[in-house]
């Protein structure tokens, strides 16, 4: 009989903490290979750890090879004619069961979303699984409306660590971790949540680490493929008419074993193409005065409407390659690649209403025709007007390729492994941005009306002229945004690139001692080599062939669309393709491009010792692990300086500049400690303490400078850079969290923590003088407090310190059949947390902020974030209903110059439906049919300014809906 099954025969709890290391090993084994998504049986049952069981180490443990035979499948128990029965788990109960064994298993704090069958995360995207975690909250990309950035306890996203099968990757964005779009849903198995880390977990982040993983064929009992094909129509039910979209999505899994179960293959293969629905967006200039009979009057300021289409590709693979020739060693080998190109198409029209375009073409202007109350102008007319239609695209393709190999080898006593990983990301951008209108000097006139002083979200606006007529709107330098005649604009194109490379080697040994209450130790280092740039061409589209700054040509094509919820339709086309036929590029290089050139090197050395705890304190038995890392970070940052001497242009000829770079090095010295007291009757006590540390964003560490005069406000020189000797955000953290279980069927748990932050990364302004900088021909404020001056401000990341982070979270996760037998079936999932800061940043510097405030919160925090998911299970039907809440907060955006930046964004509830059949019988078993719908409440992106219940900027994406069917044998 195993280990397995000899516990599960009524051993008393106390004996599981008494367990010899072999017998632990085995514990390990089926408690978290077995205990993943991945880890069928042949029968497809699930790990089913009794509370007995309850000896498993870390999930990090699971790297350790198998050292016993094999054991009987989980879920299984002998009668008393010693043969092996087993019960079958499927579907949503499969999937929480064992995340529920991962957590119950596991001596630090974690969460963990485990998929309800192969290839089959329980939503669509990684994120939206993981949001549904306690204390996780989800950041909807502004432009797709999907799960796209994830907060832990309140933190910033760039917070988390994100690792694949325990490995660092690369990264296709500014952050380390890279973006949770490049892992399709269908490849994971299991995703877990360090809250509290160990010793052993390398690349860590100050919020949470975030495991990825995917399967290990040798963990399956038999050949097993998984097919599948799923229909989407998306932005159904969309604002004002706008068009729907759709997208096809397929997936193939194949996971056999072969020699006698010594080799063990796993592939997995998907591949989406998605065109989204019409999103309608709203841009508000705010509002201003304008002068009307002798009096300044209140109008809005301007207006902005888009419909945006994105599109979005992604191929993704992954392969895991096993060899166990026998129970000394094991190698693994794992792929893993995922390429694809996201478009978003945007037709829009703007306009100012009290503020000018911003360019020189247009006139001042002129309201007339007004109705005015209590000093509001609720509707008239405005003359000396320009609108422009715009037809944007902004595209990226990318692809990520992750290489891990691991060997692992017993010698003795000793289990030792080494873990080499390779990983490459590559993103390529494309942002056209094209004008049309009234050519030249020529002006037009707009009407609105229905404004009440402050809802500008709902004014009506009726231009002089038809902006779908190919013959009015046509393409051109409509304003003269980029000086007017002597530099025509009519559109303008970035590509920007990027390239960040991963390598990392990792010795580790581990050995049984018994030093006290340390039954274990482990010994380890591991070395990460980090390089990463950004470079790109950019500048100005002119008409190709045309003559003068006025030049101007037809749209091309016929097609029109309507400006967002604007009501109206302006002509519309697609840009991409134009550069040569339409356009020319006058390449641009001027200080603002430079500063977003950069490279940024790190060399990362981590020695770590982990001891496993198992003893009795106060008349409990307990276990946990205690550790050190002790890191040594040196990095280098480069950049460049523009040569203000010798600056007279916008190229590269006419504007000179010098690459500079520096650096520093220095050590951290991170404890950690997690203790689980076993209080019987399946609870337990969880307490963690630890220094933790998140590095900053790659792009904050790169040497260039740049600096100008600023004309808005006061006039004053401002500028902006990186700084290549900033150091990590670093916290000391303690948990405490309650937990009870009803064997693996579900859970409560009460958990608290706090977060004193020693250092922290800000962008702020502080006083710079540029004397060293200045040249003759430098431009200096000639009025102001500031007139003739070389003071001015600077901004660049900054550490600075001080400050907590604390909260608590509240979990159930229980079958209704607990309660009652006529509920079988039935069960729910919901948490609560409530996150709080005593850290308070200056406004300055920040996009989207009003200046009458003094401070922000801190970026990412959501005070309140709640999650709930009903569902029900029985006879091979599925049903689930699920929301997701937080309250409002300060989220990251991308703005048009590809930098990101701070916006408040107004919380929203999001409501997901979900439906499935399984056939259980006959020909046909192993078909499933399902149906999903995603927002079904269709609720809005809100961006905001100072009031939330006044939004500045306004995204409705609609519903989405799936339908497919699935067949695994």
């Amino acid at each position: 009989m195993s280990i397995f099954a000899t516990k599960r025969a009524a051993e008393p709890v106390r004996q599981a903490f008494l367990l010899s290391p072999v017998a632990a090993g085995c514990a390990v084994f089926l408690s978290v290979f077995a205990g993943s998504a991945y880890a069928q049986t042949q029968d497809n049952t699930t790990t089913t750890t009794s509370a007995t069981s309850s000896v498993a180490t870390a999930p990090n443990s699971a790297e350790q090879a198998a050292t016993a035979a094999e054991p009987t499948p989980p879920g299984a128990t002998s009668n008393a004619n010693g043969q092996v029965s087993t019960v079958t788990v499927t579907g949503i109960r499969r999937g929480i069961e064992a995340a529920i064994s991962i957590k119950k298993n596991s001596n630090s704090i974690v969460e963990a979303v485990s998929a309800e069958d192969i290839g089959k995360l329980p939503d669509q995207s990684v994120a939206e699984s993981i949001s549904r975690l306690p204390g996780v909250a989800v950041q909807r990309g502004r432009s797709s409306g999907k799960a796209a950035e994830i907060s832990v306890r309140g933190l910033s996203p760039s917070f988390n660590g994100t690792l694949l099968n325990g490995r660092e990757m690369a990264s296709t964005g500014n952050a380390r971790s890279p973006e949770f779009d490049l892992f399709p849903a269908e490849l994971m198995g299991s995703i877990m949540i360090y809250k509290t880390p160990d010793a052993t977990v390398v690349g860590q982040g100050l919020a949470s680490t975030i495991d990825l993983r995917t399967v290990q064929p040798l963990d399956f009992g038999k050949r097993t493929v998984a097919v599948s094909y799923k229909k989407s129509r998306l932005g159904v039910k969309q604002r004002d008419g706008l068009p729907e979209g759709d997208g096809d999505r397929y997936t193939l899994s194949y996971i056999d074993q072969f020699a006698n179960r010594t080799i063990g293959v796993a592939a997995g293969f998907t591949r989406y193409e998605e065109m989204g629905g019409g999103q309608a967006k709203f841009n508000s200039w705010g509002t201003a005065t304008m002068p009307y009979n002798g009096v300044d009057v209140k109008t809005p300021g301007g207006f902005g409407y888009d419909t945006e289409v994105g599109s979005h590709n992604r191929d993704g693979a992954f392969a895991s390659l096993q060899w166990r020739p026998n129970r000394n060693f094991k190698s693994t080998v794992d792929l893993f690649y995922s390429a694809g190109e996201t478009g978003l198409k945007k037709t829009g029209f703007e306009g100012g209403v009290a503020y000018n375009g911003g360019g020189t073409y247009e006139l001042p202007h002129v309201l007339s025709s007004a109705t005015v109350a209590n000093g509001v102008a609720t509707s008239g007319t405005i003359s000396n007007w320009k609108g422009v239609v715009r037809n944007h695209y902004e595209g990226n393709e990318d692809d990520l390729k992750t290489i891990g190999w691991n060997n692992e080898l017993k010698i003795g006593d000793w289990t030792t492994a080494a873990d080499l990983t390779w990983s490459k990301a590559t993103k390529l951008g494309s942002r056209y941005e094209t004008t049309a209108g009234i050519a030249g000097r020529a002006q037009d006139t707009l009407r609105y009306s229905g404004f009440d002083g402050g809802n500008v979200t709902q004014v009506k606006y009726t231009p002089g002229s038809n902006y779908a007529d190919r013959n009015i709107a046509r393409l051109t330098d409509v304003m003269g945004w980029s000086g007017g005649e002597a530099s025509p604009q009519a559109g303008y194109l970035a590509q920007p690139y990027v390239e960040d490379q991963v390598k990392a080697v990792r010795l580790t040994a581990k050995k049984a001692v018994e030093w006290g209450p340390i039954t274990g130790t482990t010994y380890g280092f591991n070395h990460t080599s980090r390089d990463k740039s950004r470079t790109g061409d950019e500048g100005r589209l002119v008409i190709k062939g045309g003559s003068g700054p006025y030049a101007a040509v037809g749209v091309p094509g016929s097609d029109v669309a309507q400006a967002g919820a604007s009501g109206f339709n302006v002509v519309s086309w697609d840009p991409r393709g134009s550069l040569g036929t339409v356009y020319e590029l006058a390449n641009k290089v001027d200080a603002d491009i430079y500063n977003k050139f950069w490279d940024v090197s790190e060399r990362i050395n981590t020695a770590y010792f982990m001891g496993d705890l198992d003893g009795e304190l106060f008349g409990l038995n307990y276990r946990g692990n205690v550790g050190l890392q002790a890191i040594h970070t040196r990095q280098t940052g480069g950049g460049y300086v523009i040569d203000k001497a010798r600056c007279v242009g916008n190229t590269a000829q006419t504007c000179p500049a010098q690459r500079v770079s520096d650096g520093d090095s220095y050590w951290d010295v991170l404890p950690s400690l997690n203790v689980s007291f076993d209080l019987g009757n399946d609870q337990a006590l969880r307490f963690g303490a630890a220094k933790v540390v998140s590095r900053a964003n790659l792009d904050d560490l790169r040497a260039g400078q740049n600096f100008g005069l600023a004309t808005q406000g006061v006039s004053i020189l401002t500028g902006s850079g990186g700084n290549p000797q900033l150091k990590p955000f670093r916290a000391k953290q303690l948990d405490l969290s309650y937990e009870k279980y009803f064997g693996n069927k579900g859970y409560i748990s009460a958990a608290v923590f706090y977060k004193k932050l020693d250092t922290y990364i800000l962008r702020a302004p502080r006083a710079f003088n540029y004397a060293p900088y200045i040249t003759p021909t430098t431009p200096l404020p000639t009025t102001g407090p500031f007139a003739g001056s070389t003071q001015g401000l600077f901004t660049q990341p900054t550490n600075g310190d001080g400050g907590n982070i604390k909260g608590y979270e509240l979990a159930v996760n229980v079958p209704f059949s607990m309660v009652s037998e006529y509920l079988d079936g039935f069960g729910v999932m919901v948490n609560h947390s409530d996150t709080r800061s005593g850290i308070e940043l200056p406004e300055i510097g920040f996009a989207n902020v009003n200046g009458d405030s003094v401070t922000i919160p801190l970026p990412g925090l959501s005070r309140k974030v709640s999650n709930l998911r009903l569902y029900y299970e029985k006879n091979g039907f599925q049903i689930a209903a699920a929301a997701r809440k937080r309250s409002s907060f300060l989220g990251q955006v991308s703005d048009f110059q590809d930098n990101q930046q701070l916006t408040f964004i107004k919380g929203d509830t999001i409501v997901d439906l979900q439906v499935s059949y399984e056939v259980q019988s006959g020909w046909l078993k192993g078909v499933s049919l399902f149906a999903q719908a995603q927002n079904w409440n269709n609720a809005p992106f809100l961006e905001y300014t100072t009031d939330e219940n006044n939004p500045s900027n306004r995204v409705d994406y609609g519903r989405t809906y799936h339908f497919g069917a699935s067949y695994k044998f």
